[in-house]
């Protein structure tokens, strides 16, 4: 076998790990298989004789890449003050994707994205690396160009931000499940107490519509509020099609076929605590959401 071919063999042996590492970085699957690719290009014109470990090699590499993507989407994004909710990614609560299941291990709930997108570009690489994957800080300083005490701190930094904006999710899943089923059903009856018992009193809908959809993009906070936005919407309620989101339960709206939003729910303690919803089409449209193609079929 030529040695490029070797290479190549070696690389896709790593590539579910170099995706999760990216996703979590950046919140975007197409922009996470750019930074796979991107790491693929580095190590076909690198001298890796003296690699002894190719999978740290190459989460050094991707996280590099994503740190110079975070960093620029930063610059373009500091005068914005829209929600911004990241790529969900949906499976049927049926069956198993092997290639979800590596992206979803360790957990990486649609809200948790979302906190991470509050983040300093330096503070979300030492966060993910360290506290998801266990990189040492002396390595992630080399990459933010830091000493590793500064990353240590980095890190201690988002994880207060990250442990302050994230309730833990109840575990289970028929649990959540419940919940949510409640939700929809209140807001098909029009009861608006019955919707204040599922929702957290500090609850927050996080609706990102994107430019197409601007009227969708908001931001609502507290159970009376959310409450009211929800019965504005029940009429969609023969549409809605349930789904797990990032491994929790959620639903894909989609009048006649067509997606019209993808809405993760973070259940804790019994009730709904946020709700966040991509209502963008040009990005559903680049969501894989032939799962829920399949239910239609079934």
């Amino acid at each position: 076998m030529a040695e490029n071919d070797l290479l190549a063999q070696s690389f896709e042996t790593h590539r579910a790990h170099l995706r999760s590492v990216a996703y979590r970085m950046l919140g975007s699957l197409t922009e996470a298989d750019d930074a796979v690719q991107e790491s693929w290009l580095h190590l076909s014109r690198a001298d890796t004789s003296g690699v002894g470990n190719l999978r740290g090699w190459l989460t050094t590499v991707v996280s590099r890449v994503c740190l110079d993507l975070l960093r620029s989407r930063k610059s373009r994004r500091e005068d914005q003050f829209d929600p911004f909710v990241p790529d969900p990614i949906v499976t049927l609560e049926s069956g198993t994707d092997p290639e979800h299941e590596a992206l979803l291990a360790d957990s990486v709930g649609l809200a948790l994205l979302v906190v991470l997108e509050t983040l300093q570009p330096d503070e979300r690489l030492a966060f993910v690396l360290h506290d998801v994957f266990a990189v040492p800080f002396d390595e992630i300083a080399t990459m933010v160009g830091k000493t590793p005490a500064a990353a240590r701190q980095l890190a201690s930094r988002a994880r207060r931000r990250v442990q302050g904006g994230t309730p833990a999710p109840d575990i289970d899943l028929a649990g959540q499940r419940r919940v949510v089923d409640a939700f929809f059903a209140a807001a098909r009856e029009g009861n608006f107490d019955a919707l204040l018992t599922v929702l957290d009193p500090d609850v927050i809908l996080r609706s990102d519509g994107g430019d197409a959809r601007p009227q969708t993009t908001v931001e609502v906070h507290g159970a009376r509020a959310v409450a009211e936005r929800a019965l504005m919407f029940a009429s969609l309620d023969p549409y809605v099609r349930p789904a797990l989101i990032n491994g929790a339960a959620g639903v894909v709206v989609a009048p006649h076929g067509r997606p019209f939003s993808v809405m993760g729910f973070t259940v804790a303690g019994g009730r709904i605590v946020a709700i966040d919803a991509l209502a963008d089409p040009e990005r559903l449209a680049q969501l894989d959401l032939a799962v829920m193609d399949e239910r239609a079929e079934q």
